[in-house]
């Protein structure tokens, strides 16, 4: 009994969400990210854990998903980049299955967009037994790694890496595999997470790899059982600390309804938890549309110190 009522109350918390989600008002704007030069990093936040990465002269997606329903889950926050204002990709990188990671209808709108601008189709690289899922899409080559594996694609040195979550796209399919990445060019080390709970392997990551900028999660939390395969605010920190990085972006929160916390909360907890370590100035919150570009050692907060401190609207 007690089974079956828990059961009951999820599929009713659901439907809240997907009815919650289907109803109110998008939010958001869109804008053209702005280009940066091939001795510097660029990020920009295109919402969710979506991102157009500028390193070492080539351009990359992580996680591009800009589709506005998935399946009966509707955004909340328009994509801060239209797919017709991106540059010509270079590479896509997949973190797992999900479909909020890994959205087949924009990965094709990508890789056309590419084809008109450039005449070329971008390489995509993907976790163990995902490469089935984006084969068929117009991929120039798909890559697939395993946690540790590294592969050198244009000049850049990528290294999938370990997570806490998992990687099923159906209930059926529990073999897929599911990471991070790390990506060195140049002088610049980034890492970006994928979906990830808090565990003891970003300190590894941060020991062999020695990652400048993190992105890393920061929402989809609550009930605190969510813990088991995503990361609160104060466990993002956590990580962030462990990976020894100067620089965290934070991602994965208000752009779906995910989990029970309000929208807006993770970021606002976020700034005030880091506020109280002090660490204020290494958080890059980034808005959907805008680019923080990294220069050299250092990196050039200044120009966005307002936003940190402001919350998603």
């Amino acid at each position: 009994m007690g089974r079956w009522a828990e059961i009951g109350r999820r599929l009713r918390y659901t439907g809240h969400l997907l009815w919650r989600s289907a109803v109110t008002p998008m939010l958001g704007t869109h804008q053209r990210p702005r280009p940066a030069m091939p001795d510097e990093l660029g990020v920009t936040f295109i919402g969710h854990s979506s991102f157009l990465v500028q390193a070492a002269g080539h351009n990359l997606l992580f996680d591009p998903v800009f589709s506005t329903w998935l399946i009966l889950l509707r955004r909340q926050r328009r994509p801060g980049v239209r797919v017709r204002d991106l540059p010509p990709i270079d590479i896509v990188l997949l973190s797992h299955a999900h479909m909020d990671h890994l959205d087949r209808s924009s990965l094709r709108r990508v890789v056309r967009a590419t084809r008109r601008r450039g005449g070329r189709t971008p390489i995509v690289v993907v976790p163990t037994d995902v490469g089935d899922l984006v084969r068929g899409l117009g991929f120039s080559q798909v890559i697939e790694l395993r946690w540790w594996e590294r592969t050198e694609v244009h000049g850049l040195a990528i290294t999938h890496t370990p997570a806490k979550h998992w990687g099923t796209r159906w209930i059926t399919d529990g073999h897929r595999g599911y990471g991070g990445y790390f990506v060195a060019g140049g002088s610049r080390r980034l890492y970006y997470s994928g979906d990830t709970a808090y565990f003891a392997g970003f300190h590894e990551i941060g020991a062999r790899l020695r990652p400048e900028i993190a992105l890393l999660p920061i929402g989809a939390y609550s009930p605190d059982s969510y813990r088991a395969v995503h990361t609160s605010p104060e466990d993002a920190l956590r990580a962030f600390e462990e990976l020894g990085a100067q620089t965290m972006v934070p991602m994965h929160y208000g752009t779906f309804w995910l989990s029970q916390e309000p929208l807006q909360e993770p970021l606002p907890r976020l700034l005030a938890s880091a506020q109280k370590l002090g660490w204020e100035d290494r958080i890059a919150a980034i808005r959907e549309g805008e680019t923080q570009i990294f220069r050299g050692t250092t990196h050039a907060l200044a120009e966005h110190r307002e936003e940190n401190t402001a919350s998603v609207r």
